[in-house]
């Protein structure tokens, strides 16, 4: 049988009148959608639910009149729910007559055989023997039945509907996954912005510990200033931080251009710009030797780390 999974005018109707249009939005992995339909005389209903995960990882459950089709829905699945861990149910109420039934006689035949002797041998009475075949493995069957073309095509509109049923769910967590990432990169930059403003008093500061010390230690008269001044310089230069706030502040930007970009699955490539962004905080702290920058590191890496959990549900 020659099948056709998606109507096109379908795609195109669901496309222009649902918000899925709107691929600048960050989506989230977690989401739930279901639908119920009718393809000929047949009623279904699809559940999807989704959670984060790192991959696609499908588990789908299907009646048997789908059976034939199981591939095409799972292609459907990995195609447009991009990510996560899904659930797929798809379940079948006859609305229609009652189907038939085969009956296996010749295996009927080779279980009664066994069952009148065991009957027999133990005194029980045979009239029970029929109610106990009829419940044996294979022996009553239903008659081998699939969907026709317009039955299949009915049903791609029902997956359709729960398919976008979860899209618009993920759409609307994406809102707030979107709010709270940027108020979190907002409040690194927040800091970042400090950190640059107690910078020049950091290195004046550094500069009169060091020439203290040496003061105390070894007397003023012992040194050479000049020298001193060539070897204070290239100290300073070593701990300068001046190059990591402006990579931080680049992958800062960074991270929020591509939180507009119009690719629907975003969470990898933001999760790696974080990634840089956690490196530009540590190497700051490490060469801070300044407690009021140490204080915007610690506050930074605490948003940076509220930032890293909600990302693991970007799409």
């Amino acid at each position: 049988m020659k099948t056709v999974f998606i109507p096109t005018e379908v795609f195109k109707y669901l496309y222009r009148n649902t918000s899925l249009k709107k691929l600048h939005m960050l989506k989230s992995m977690t989401g739930f959608g279901r639908a119920e339909g009718n393809a000929g005389d047949k009623t279904f209903l699809a559940d999807i639910k989704s959670l984060n995960g790192k991959q696609f990882e499908l588990t789908l459950k299907l009646p048997a009149i789908l059976r034939p089709f199981e591939f095409e829905i799972r292609k459907f699945l990995s195609e447009k729910l991009c990510r996560g861990t899904i659930d797929c149910i798809i379940s079948l109420k006859e609305t229609g007559a009652a189907k038939p039934v085969s009956i296996n006689t010749d295996l009927a035949k080779a279980y009664y055989k066994p069952l009148a002797e065991l009957s027999a041998a133990l005194s029980l009475d045979p009239s029970h023997i029929l109610s106990t075949l009829v419940k044996l493995p294979e022996v009553i069957t239903p008659t081998s039945e699939t969907l026709t073309d317009k039955e299949w095509n009915d049903f791609t509109v029902i997956l359709l509907n729960a398919w976008e049923d979860l899209n618009s769910h993920r759409l609307e967590e994406g809102k707030s996954l979107e709010q709270d990432l940027l108020l979190r990169i907002g409040n690194i930059e927040k800091q970042q912005e400090e950190v640059m403003k107690l910078e020049p008093h950091r290195q004046q500061l550094i500069r009169k510990d060091l020439k203290k010390l040496l003061e105390e230690h070894v007397g003023k008269e012992n040194y050479d200033d000049n020298r001193l001044e060539q070897e204070l310089i290239y100290y300073i230069e070593k701990i300068d931080i001046s190059e990591e706030q402006v990579r931080l502040k680049n992958h800062c930007a960074y991270f929020k251009t591509v939180m507009q970009e119009p690719e629907e699955t975003k969470g990898k490539k933001l999760s790696f710009i974080l990634q840089e962004i956690g490196r530009e905080i540590n190497t700051t702290g490490s060469k801070a030797y300044d407690s009021a920058i140490q204080k915007c590191v610690v506050l930074m890496k605490d948003e940076l780390e509220k930032a890293k959990e909600q990302i693991l549900n970007v799409l």
